[in-house]
């Protein structure tokens, strides 16, 4: 069996000779310390390969300037102009490589929220060949997911998550009229892809950001759910397969993530960082839900590689007596600065377990 093919095999619920094994690749820029991990995640692992060509065309009427701000960050600000009138946002920049930080949310209140909606509806466009290319060049060794991004997740990403949570409770019908909104332009996108030719994985993302601990139960079902499932619905119409990817307390939405129709879940975190156990996660997903994880990305950096074996054969064991619905993987990327050299015998470990698997 190839590694495309298993990855095909767990996105469509089939029987597998033995889990997959997969790393996410968000790695620190230019740090040449995980050289020779990408090099093995290369040669074993199955690989998978982000894809978002073409998409939302927002060239909305806007400014950017930048200013200093410390030793460690500039700020840039952004004015978005609206028919309504302007929204501000501003965002830490590094200047040593490090992760950003916002600093202002574009949107803080009702009144902006209604200047957002009177912004015209984003206009699909862009170019595909290069989903094309990038699948010819995966070939047998992994697959390319085109990515959705996210609607409720998106949206909260606009007023930054707890503005987000208040408004929830005193505003909500104008976080339903966003998230309304921005169904529709990720259908259209959807569907521009679909004719195309792009797919069949298709990932989506931010479901985080709207469920517990920060959100109720309720919340997830009435933002994530209610406008997830029109495009995992018209993605199962075409044939095609969904990842989705949030942290967080799943157990308690768990369900509904098989109800709307998820297909690969990542990950799915035992406390206390979530609050499923693999060994529960999969008798819930019953040969529905493919599980990818779930090995604590802080494990990569702390424990020995024979405790990352031991730790990787049980999950096996746990989750793979159906041989099926099983990717092995960290909950997170590789994401240390200099730690590349240090981490790798983890990794090889988690990776070698899994290859050499034998039932």
């Amino acid at each position: 069996m190839t590694r495309r093919e298993r990855l095909q095999r767990c996105h469509f619920h089939q029987e597998l000779d033995r889990p997959a094994v997969y790393s996410r690749t968000g790695f620190p820029g230019n740090d040449p310390s995980y050289d020779e991990l990408k090099a093995y995640l290369r040669a074993h692992a199955e690989l998978k390969e982000t894809w978002s060509g073409a998409g939302p065309r927002t060239d909305w009427p806007s400014e950017t300037r930048t200013e200093p701000y410390s030793a460690d960050f500039e700020r840039r600000i952004r004015i978005l102009h609206t028919p309504k009138g302007d929204l501000r946002s501003s965002h830490l920049v590094s200047l040593r490589g490090q992760p950003g930080l916002d600093e202002e949310y574009l949107l803080k209140t009702r009144e902006d929220a209604e200047k957002y909606l009177s912004l015209p509806t984003p206009e699909i466009g862009g170019e595909v060949a290069s989903f094309a290319e990038a699948d010819r060049a995966m070939g047998d060794a992994g697959i390319v997911v085109a990515q959705l991004g996210g609607i409720a997740g998106s949206v909260a990403r606009l007023f930054g998550s707890e503005t987000f949570a208040i408004l929830s409770v005193m505003e909500r019908d104008v976080l339903h009229a966003l998230c309304e909104r921005r169904m529709h332009v990720v259908l259209e996108q959807l569907d521009f892809l679909l004719e195309k030719g792009v797919g069949p994985y298709f990932g989506l993302s931010g479901e985080e950001i709207v469920a517990p601990p920060l959100h109720s139960p309720a919340d997830f079902r009435d933002f994530n759910v209610r406008y997830d499932k029109p495009v995992i619905d018209r993605i199962h119409e075409a044939g095609g397969r969904v990842h989705i990817h949030c942290h967080g307390s799943v157990r308690k939405v768990f369900q509904d993530f098989i109800d709307m129709g998820t297909d690969v879940l990542h990950p799915f975190e035992a406390p206390p960082m979530g609050d499923i156990t693999a060994a529960e996660a999969k008798q819930l997903a019953d040969g529905r839900l493919c599980l990818e994880g779930n090995i604590q990305i802080n494990r990569m950096y702390e424990a020995t590689p024979d405790s990352l074996r031991e730790e990787t054969a049980e999950l096996i064991r746990e989750t793979f007596h159906d041989h099926k619905g099983l990717i092995v993987c960290p909950t997170a990327s590789p994401y240390i600065r200099g730690k590349g050299r240090e981490c790798f015998p983890r990794y090889k470990a988690m990776i070698d377990t899994v290859l050499q698997w034998k039932d």
